[in-house]
């Protein structure tokens, strides 16, 4: 796929990654990861935090250096044959339906918290949502990285006048005494879940075709966002902390004491809103993947075709039907939040370990301490997943033979 001439810049990448990373999750992990971890969550974040910053220069002097629609898929494949790329790639595209379905779920409880709906209602509202994301990506990611740039500010200016504001008055605990006490089980429990919260890193590689110019654009792009991000995750766990809350929606309560109400109307709609922003990259680096296969031959040759915003409208097409499909498997068996996203985070472990190993050929040795930290993190956020690693498992038992002999049956018809 060839570079576009007028596409994506370094800010606006910036802010693509920024809107991503902070997507569905901003207002709400931190909360579940104070549930589950208690003061803990801060080192939870701040563990995160210092440890993604070598995965994003990694990922990042890899889609600079190599880029390509498939992103992981496409680095796997260079450094280690067609099967083992593919199957990176198809793990990917199979973790998309349930992983925008967690997506859609907590996006939704921002809506909610705007306009309490009930029974079907829910369901019908969130397949809206899924409606909505697809007609917002027919108009291409150049269109939609000029507003989440903005999104990205107004969410930071929130955040830090939240900040300032909370000076004015004691805090109920200081941030000495929050940071003392911890167990490193429940840090590591939270920091599993809170893993989601900067899965995106690799939905950027897959748009490294669309910035005009990635090898100067993408990995400033992708730092800026990253550190910006993780810098917003511990000011919200540390407001969420401070200010006591007892609604579902914790941020609600604490807008409404910090900033004197309007807290739903204010973050139901930047909740809604960056929620689409994230499910919309997420849905645009898939169905690029998707493009990219089908263009190699690994899919069907139906969903080699772009529109003339260099949208991959079956492909898109198909991946909004799964998540539609995806998300009524979730409503009619009840699955809770909480095993979709672990389940999505399991698999990503499995996608981001091996674009690391694979960097490990195709970078310089300059980049070997940056990937071995992290390949140190990824073994210790598949610690704490757990037993729901299987899923990840799971889906690599079932591709790489399918793909092995796939790829068996293409040699042997080659030489014959």
């Amino acid at each position: 796929m060839q570079q576009t001439t007028t596409g994506i810049g370094r800010w606006q990448g910036a802010g693509l990654m920024a809107t991503t990373l902070l997507g569905t999750g901003v207002f709400i992990l931190p909360q579940i990861t104070i549930d589950i971890a208690s003061n803990g969550a801060l080192w939870a974040w701040l563990l995160l935090t210092v440890a993604i910053i070598p995965v994003t220069l990694v990922f990042g002097r890899l889609s600079s250096k190599h880029p390509h629609a498939g992103g992981p898929a496409h680095f796997v494949e260079k450094a280690f044959g067609s099967v083992l790329g593919r199957c990176i790639g198809l793990s990917f595209l199979l973790l998309i339906p349930f992983g925008s379905a967690a997506a859609i779920i907590i996006t939704y409880q921002f809506l909610h918290a705007l306009y309490p709906f009930s029974g079907t209602s829910e369901i019908l509202v969130q397949l809206a949502l899924i409606v909505l994301v697809t007609m917002i990506n027919l108009k291409g990611v150049q269109v939609s990285a000029k507003l989440q740039f903005l999104l990205t500010l107004i969410i930071l200016a929130i955040i830090v006048s939240m900040l300032a504001v909370s000076g004015y008055s004691p805090p109920a605990q200081s941030l000495t005494t929050l940071l003392s006490h911890t167990e490193l089980q429940s840090v590591m429990s939270a920091a599993g879940i809170a893993f989601w919260s900067f899965l995106g890193v690799e939905a950027m590689s897959h748009l490294a075709t669309d910035f005009k110019d990635p090898k100067r654009d993408m990995l400033p792009a992708m730092m800026i966002g990253t550190v910006l991000v993780g810098g917003i995750y511990l000011v919200c766990t540390y407001l969420l902390l401070i200010i006591p809350n007892t609604s579902a929606l914790g941020f609600v309560d604490v807008f409404d004491q910090l900033l004197g109400g309007w807290g739903a109307q204010v973050i139901g709609i930047l909740g809604i809103a960056s929620g689409l922003a994230a499910i919309n990259v997420y849905i645009a680096g898939s169905s690029k993947l998707l493009y990219s296969f089908s263009r190699e031959g690994v899919l069907p040759k139906y969903f080699d075709q772009i529109n003339q915003r260099n949208v991959p409208v079956r492909a898109l097409t198909l991946l909004s039907l799964s998540m539609i499909a995806a998300l009524l498997c979730s409503f009619a068996f009840e699955q809770n939040l909480e095993q979709l996203i672990a389940w999505t985070n399991g698999v990503f472990v499995f996608i981001y370990s091996s674009a690391m190993l694979a960097a490990f050929k195709l970078l310089s040795k300059k980049y070997r301490p940056l990937i071995f930290l992290s390949c140190l993190f990824f073994l210790a956020i598949g610690y704490s997943i757990g037993a729901d690693m299987l899923y990840a498992v799971l889906i690599l038992c079932i591709l790489y033979p399918v793909l092995y002999l796939q790829n068996a049956r293409h040699i042997r018809e080659q030489l014959v």
